[in-house]
């Protein structure tokens, strides 16, 4: 940070939050596309705020925005002591590229009582190499750039001693025939880039996993830190204590294993061990994977009856019947046509969990807007979850069947609306078999 010009003034000023407070930016939600590139079509000036990743635009006039997040390990090479990651990695092309004035970046670090003493730059790889370019301000969340040109860029900051992170813990259970409950752990900083460096080996892997959501941690992570993770009831980890630090520059992630030699509900902690403080804590339940495993066979069975309905609307001769799951191959046309109900959707509103905003977003292609339209009036929480699924029905019209909100909340949704929305499609098949 640049020195006050006035010498009589002796300590340096305390840099403003450039975080604009609600109402002066835009939340905006983008469009997505393979391989997680985002889309932003924005009709005038203005700062907008991606709901996804963080990123804050400034832009002078209508621009569209593309991005998409990157892996540090691509560049390990080119960050050197003194510096260190400091949050996710994106690349961001603009059309024009002269109107995109700022971006800000999200970043990862609690800087406490180090807001005004710590150095972030921008990392900036261009086609002739890398520069760390000097960052305009930053806040308790965010690093702001001034757009100099567009390539992979990202926020770095100056090493210092201690570094604070917010940190998040990863689960990922392996899917297997065997009654045993095995599952990878990762304990790392509240990075996008990091998360999906996991992601992405995990779906690589020769065995197979299932994602368990938890809440982040509870308290700091520190690096350099030790910390030991613990199971009750006792479970084999290995490796019991880890030294904590930011591995978003290497390739490969390390992980903790944990394995219990019978299925069982169990409490996951992660413990600091010089202050024996417990900075994550969640309690892991039978029901947070056995649906998944029920459903798997089913659930690729009915991805590839969908993908073949597109050539043909029946079942070809030779497709094997099974009565288990004879809900996922309705074609009768009139029962396709069979939308739900007021009555259903509320019967089905009052058993959903409060991920209900998330299935909302990520499931029945609703916007945040949407949601906060939704919300706008006081009401019973199970009503606008009702409305919710209003919403996706309506959108839908005649597409708006029980059979169609199976396929879009099967893997998602909780075990209780699964089977609701089960016994709907096999009453309205007896239905049409009476008929």
């Amino acid at each position: 940070m640049n020195q006050p010009r006035n010498k009589k003034t002796k300590r340096t000023k305390h840099p403003s939050p450039i975080v604009l407070k609600q109402g002066q930016q835009e939340q905006v939600t983008p469009r997505r596309f393979s391989r997680g590139q985002f889309l932003l079509k924005l009709d005038a000036e203005g700062v907008y705020q991606c709901a996804v990743t963080g990123l804050i635009f400034e832009v002078s006039k209508a621009a569209t925005i593309k991005y998409s997040l990157l892996s540090w390990s691509k560049y390990s090479d080119y960050i050197k002591e003194p510096w260190i990651v400091g949050g996710p990695i994106f690349d961001v092309t603009c059309t024009p590229t002269s109107v995109l004035a700022s971006i800000q970046f999200p970043h990862t670090l609690c800087l406490n009582d180090h807001l005004s003493d710590t150095t972030f730059k921008v990392f900036h790889f261009k086609k002739d190499g890398p520069e760390f370019e000097g960052s305009a301000d930053h806040s308790a969340t965010h690093v702001k750039w001034q757009v100099s040109s567009l390539s992979p860029v990202g926020p770095v900051l100056q090493n210092r001693d201690p570094v604070y992170y917010h940190g998040v813990v990863l689960l990922y259970k392996v899917i297997s025939d065997h009654p045993s409950l095995s599952f990878r752990v990762y304990v790392a900083s509240n990075n996008d880039s990091f998360i999906k460096d996991v992601s992405k080996a995990v779906k690589l892997s020769s065995k197979k996993f299932i994602k368990i959501d938890k809440p982040p941690c509870q308290k700091l992570l520190q690096d350099g830190k030790k910390y030991r993770l613990i199971s009750e009831p006792e479970a084999e980890i290995t490796p019991e204590e880890i030294v904590f630090a930011d591995d978003s520059l290497l390739k490969v992630k390390s992980y903790i294993e944990v394995y219990l030699e019978q299925p069982m509900d169990f409490t996951l902690s992660l413990i600091e061990l010089d202050s024996e403080e417990i900075v994550w804590k969640a309690k892991l339940r039978e029901c947070d994977w056995i649906q998944h495993m029920q459903n798997d066979n089913e659930k690729r069975r009915r991805t590839g009856c969908i993908k073949r309905r597109k050539t043909s609307s029946s079942l070809s001769e030779d497709e094997p019947y099974n009565k288990q799951v004879k809900y996922n191959y309705i074609t009768d046309e009139n029962q396709a046509k069979t939308v739900l109900t007021d009555k259903q959707l509320m019967i089905l509103a009052t058993k959903m969990g409060k991920d209900w905003k998330v299935i909302g977003i990520q499931c029945l292609n609703l916007t945040i807007e949407d949601i906060e339209q939704i919300e706008a009036k006081e009401e019973d929480i199970n009503m606008y979850k009702c409305k919710m699924l209003r919403k996706w029905r309506d959108s839908e019209q005649n597409k708006g069947t029980a059979q169609h909100l199976y396929g879009c909340l099967n893997g998602s949704a909780s075990h209780e609306v699964i089977e609701i929305l089960k016994g709907f499609l096999e009453r309205t098949q007896d239905h049409e078999e009476t008929t």
